[in-house]
């Protein structure tokens, strides 16, 4: 297979990515025929699937406004996939020239690829890192940078913990992520459900034969991310239904297969 200019050398373009998978469903160029093979078979299974992740990508950029209204010009994106239009940084900056944001991915391709969306931008970075290694990935520079002044971040999880089972802790590095967060921060969550009308859970098997985890959660299991923040009203909601910015029009009904929530420290 012919690697792309923009592939960094060493990844195994025969394998699915999750990051990569979300960019085909986003309209992006920047994926294998390995990748677009196995979201077809996803959007076989659930064909709403670009309609979610489009409704995903609505509320993290309406999260987004609603943290700068608040006063927080400071944004850690944790599993920030593959810079696409209109990406935090790009809102974030629209509303505050002052901002910072400091994405953190674990996949090679993404990494890359952000970089080269964010050179020449000073207000924005790029950090290779594991959410499932919290106290490194909070030790790295750019992070601590962030971080030091005590100022209040927004942590955002946008469509990240849903690729985690339960026996991988998520909860604790949740838990590790908020308790080094400046008080009044807020964090920011989606994440995939099956209590939809359109049967989300149906495309779990294919991301498992791609070697991913992916894991559906109820209402009450993903509120469960949120100890220790007070849930922003509505609460956890369905993406479409939180704090929408326009009259609700006739819902796609596969866009209520992803919760959506904020939470503020103390």
């Amino acid at each position: 297979m012919e690697r792309p200019a923009w592939a960094p050398q060493g990844i195994d373009l025969s394998v699915p990515s999750v990051s990569r998978m979300y960019d085909y469903y986003l309209g992006g160029s920047h994926n294998f025929e390995v990748d677009r093979a196995a979201a077809r078979r996803a959007i076989d299974l659930f064909p709403g699937l670009p309609k979610l992740a489009q409704a995903n990508r609505a509320f993290m950029r309406r999260a987004v406004r609603y943290a700068l209204d608040q006063g927080v010009h400071r944004f850690l994106d944790i599993g920030s996939g593959i810079p696409t239009f209109g990406n935090v940084h790009e809102i974030a900056l629209a509303g505050e020239p002052g901002a910072r944001v400091v994405y953190v991915d674990n996949d090679p391709v993404a990494v890359a690829h952000s970089r080269a969306v964010l050179a020449g931008e000073e207000r924005a970075e790029i950090v290779a890192a594991d959410f499932r290694e919290p106290a490194a990935l909070l030790e790295r520079e750019p992070v601590r940078r962030l971080l030091e002044p005590g100022r209040p971040v927004a942590l955002l999880l946008v469509a990240l913990l849903h690729f985690f089972a339960d026996e991988d802790k998520p909860g604790a590095h949740v838990a590790a992520l908020r308790d080094a967060l400046p008080p009044g921060s807020l964090l920011v969550l989606t994440h995939l459900t099956d209590d939809g009308p359109a049967g989300a859970g149906a495309i779990t098997e294919v991301y498992r034969r791609g070697g991913a985890t992916l894991v559906t959660r109820n209402a009450a299991e993903v509120a469960r991310f949120f100890e220790g923040f007070e849930l922003v009203e509505p609460g956890v909601v369905a993406l479409p239904d939180w704090r929408p910015e326009s009259p609700p029009a006739q819902e796609d009904p596969n866009v209520y297969s992803g919760y959506a929530g904020v939470g503020r420290t103390a």
